[in-house]
């Protein structure tokens, strides 16, 4: 992770100009003579819901829960509601959390056992609606132990499942008397954290204040917006006309800010990785030689150079080159002549368009990224384009996740995703054929015997080197049956106004803007002298 200091007026965008009369400015922002305590951030999207039972902060970073353990600025566990890490048996199957004392929730009752116990339990109860149930999956058993203790009892040794406990936890005695997927706490969440949700203006914006009674100590910064604005350019006129203190922007338009005095900005490595999805049930992307071909005809080189403003790495597959887990070897430039012999080999032939075709089907489909999303965009079209050179047509459509999600079973989706922590965390919902369909999970519907097995056993081994030949083999498999083209590894960036002590960033998982970034710790902030 880099910081950089900016400085001096930069030059703005013609595109970015004509959308700074329509934008309607929050009720707080970051120009001249506002607080210094009051900070605005433009997000490009915001949550389905604040509730951890369906899924929000449950690889932490909420300000308004916590969880047992959380992670600091380089991603060491450190106790958060527990008063120090978990003591764990020599088999790998018990682990007890003592919490820590005088923690309240921000509506003024106290912590308990029993409200970790209730947290774990509704989430892995399978009338819950949250998809990501299975990353619990090695639970046995989750039981408080007099007025202090929480232990889990595991089915199988899981050997990064205090990583898991960075879940937020929430209140029994508010969530409780609902229903978790309809009930009221999903949009008036109650927490432990540093900071209480004010007020949720859907699609607009959600702004939250300081918790005077967190145990932590109460915030310097007392309140923060979080801006929703989908649209890459919006959001960096705004920051430009101090509607907002800092943004999430692409590379392009960072480089817009680069001498803007009182500026600063800020670039996070990730896992985060940029990825077309193809579908077994679509006849073109379901042919295994498409997707070889395709695997073999991108060129991530350029993508990283000309799309990302070489903010960022070529992808692999879905480990970055820099991760210890990942496969060396597996590395691969664009080869557009094995494309096209892969493609010959399995009867797809080039059409007086160019354009390939087998069986009277021609080698064409549609490729979707989501609106706004100027980055996406970019990697959609350089990918349209070098699947051309192959003899693959694809054509690439803007949409809202409304309608993208329906026709994600038969339709190409440029994705992303990536987790931080340990291989299982983000592998596992990305590639397990039981999980197909499952919402965003396996988006493909990819089918792989020898995955699965690898998956399965790299998540109940207790061996270091097992799991890491496990996931080697694993990243082996993807290069021969992919059922994604993997693209690049995005650097995460932003631009904040340079007000405060203390703004920093941490190696990032795919979701970033809104838990991520360099307020990930706005709780420890400190106004400038």
């Amino acid at each position: 992770m880099t910081t950089r200091r900016i400085r001096g007026a930069a030059v703005t965008a013609a595109a970015m100009v004509a959308g700074v009369a329509a934008c309607s400015a929050p009720s707080s922002g970051a120009s001249d003579g506002k607080p210094a305590d009051s900070v605005v951030i433009g997000v490009a999207s915001e949550p389905d819901t604040l509730s951890p039972l369906l899924g929000y902060g449950k690889d932490g970073n909420s300000k308004i829960f916590e969880g047992l353990l959380a992670r600091d600025a380089d991603l060491e566990l450190r106790p958060a509601l527990a008063k120090a890490l978990p003591e764990v048996t020599g088999d790998g199957l018990t682990y007890t959390y003592t919490l820590r004392d005088g923690v309240e929730f921000s509506d003024g009752e106290p912590l308990t056992p029993a409200d970790v116990v209730f947290t774990y339990k509704t989430i892995l109860d399978a009338k819950t609606n949250n998809t990501s149930r299975s990353e619990l999956d090695a639970i046995k058993d989750v039981r408080a132990s007099g007025d202090d203790k929480v232990v889990f009892t595991l089915k199988y040794p899981y050997a990064p499942f205090a990583g898991r406990t960075v879940l937020p936890i929430v209140p029994e005695h508010v969530a409780g008397k609902q229903d978790p997927n309809t009930g009221s706490f999903n949009t008036e969440p109650v927490g432990t954290g540093p900071y209480v949700l004010a007020n949720w203006s859907k699609g607009e914006k959600l702004t939250f204040k300081a918790n005077p009674n967190y145990w932590g100590g109460e915030p310097k910064v007392k309140t923060f917006t979080m801006a929703v604005i989908a649209d890459d350019n919006v959001r960096a006129t705004r920051l430009r006309s101090g509607d907002l203190d800092g943004a999430v922007l692409p590379p392009n338009l960072v480089a817009t800010f680069k001498n803007d005095d009182g500026m600063k900005s800020y670039d996070a490595k990730s896992y985060d990785f940029r990825t077309v999805t193809l579908p077994t049930a679509n006849k073109v992307t379901g042919d295994r030689a498409i997707r070889q071909a395709l695997d073999a005809a991108v060129d991530r080189e350029a993508m990283v150079d000309k799309v990302l403003d070489g903010a960022g790495r070529p992808a692999y597959g879905p480990l970055p080159v820099d991760d210890p887990w990942f496969a060396k070897g597996i590395e691969r430039t664009q080869d557009l002549d094995k494309a096209k012999r892969i493609l010959d080999e399995a009867g797809w032939k080039p059409g007086t368009d160019g354009i390939r075709a087998k069986d009277g089907r021609r080698a064409a489909f549609t490729l979707f990224y989501p609106s706004g999303d100027k980055v996406r965009q970019d990697h959609a079209l350089a990918y349209a384009s070098d699947a051309k050179k192959a003899g693959i047509d694809v054509t690439v459509e803007s949409a809202t996740w409304e309608v993208i999600e329906p026709r994600m079973k038969n339709d190409a989706v440029l994705a992303g995703f990536g987790s931080t922590g340990d291989p299982d965390f983000g592998l596992y919902t990305l590639l397990h054929s039981s999980l197909a369909g499952d919402g965003f999970n396996n988006m493909g519907r990819y089918d792989n015997a020898a995955v699965d097995e690898a998956l399965d056993t790299g998540r109940r081994s207790q061996d270091p080197q097992k799991r890491e030949a496990t996931y080697a083999a694993l990243q082996r498999e993807l290069v021969k049956d992919p059922g994604y083209t993997f693209l690049t590894h995005i650097d995460h960036l932003y631009v904040l106004a340079d007000r405060w002590e203390g703004p920093s960033t941490q190696l990032e998982p795919h979701e970033h803007g809104f838990a991520s970034g360099p307020w990930w710790n706005i709780e420890d902030w400190q106004p400038k002298k």
